[in-house]
């Protein structure tokens, strides 16, 4: 199982120059947990996550060292926390250089990455532009369960996928942060919708797509003022 097969493709994104409190609205808005950096030709510079507001003035969580310990930190580390804590824009805040991967990589070098690096998400990149993100808080707990029971994706599941993800691109009711897992013509749909008729949409897409031999819906249903969500029919009857 690859990348390119779990990745979460239609991505929010931010600048460099996004002031740190937009993209903390952003996160909050839309759930999520972190947002990749893309600078004006579009190639990815960085990440912005929930860490990177945990040292901020406005809170008052600012790094406190003792005279002892600025004494042996470096005056370019003291900088970089000052810039850290006071900074106004993502550029400020954001993680450089994130850990990437490309679409071919194999799923197990992903949760590897993950765990070594004590990382939640890892951009998918080709040619250094960002494509795609797999992350562990939406993904992996379902693909990993997904991939011990049944084979890997055949070039046909791979092209019903492709069907799928362009018919989705083309809807103003798609779900967001939509992610779509073909095994053996079985489509299982992931992603967050703001009504159940989205849902039934949805469904009816993945019916009427070439290939497709059932379909099994994990959509949550997110209110978008309390931000609480509900899980699909389908996952509130498996787990009762």
């Amino acid at each position: 199982m690859r990348a390119h097969q779990i990745m979460t493709r239609n991505l929010i994104t931010v600048t460099p120059g996004t002031s740190f409190q937009a993209a903390a609205s952003i996160m909050l808005e839309n759930h999520i947990s972190g947002l990749p950096v893309i600078d004006t030709p579009g190639e990815l510079v960085g990440i912005v996550s929930e860490a990177d507001f945990l040292r901020r003035s406005e809170i008052g969580t600012q790094r406190r060292r003792s005279r002892w310990l600025q004494f042996f930190t470096s005056p370019g580390r003291l900088a970089d926390d000052f810039v850290a804590e006071q900074g106004r824009t993502v550029e400020d805040i954001m993680t450089r250089n994130p850990i990437t991967v490309g679409e071919d990589t194999e799923l197990e070098e992903i949760v590897s990455l993950m765990e070594r690096n004590s990382i939640k998400r890892i951009p998918v990149v080709r040619n250094k532009r960002l494509v795609g993100i797999v992350t562990r808080s939406n993904l992996l707990r379902t693909v990993a369960s997904m991939a011990r029971e049944i084979p890997d994706p055949t070039a046909d599941d791979d092209r019903i996928c492709d069907r799928l993800l362009r018919t989705f691109s083309k809807a103003d009711w798609r779900p967001l942060g939509l992610q779509v897992a073909v095994r053996n013509g079985v489509v299982h749909l992931h992603g967050l919708i703001s009504e159940d008729r989205a849902r039934r949409a949805a469904i009816v897409a993945a019916e009427n797509t070439e290939g497709v031999k059932e379909v099994h819906d994990h959509l949550c249903l997110v209110d978008s003022w309390s931000g609480y969500y509900v899980e699909s029919p389908e996952d509130i009857k498996h787990v009762h």
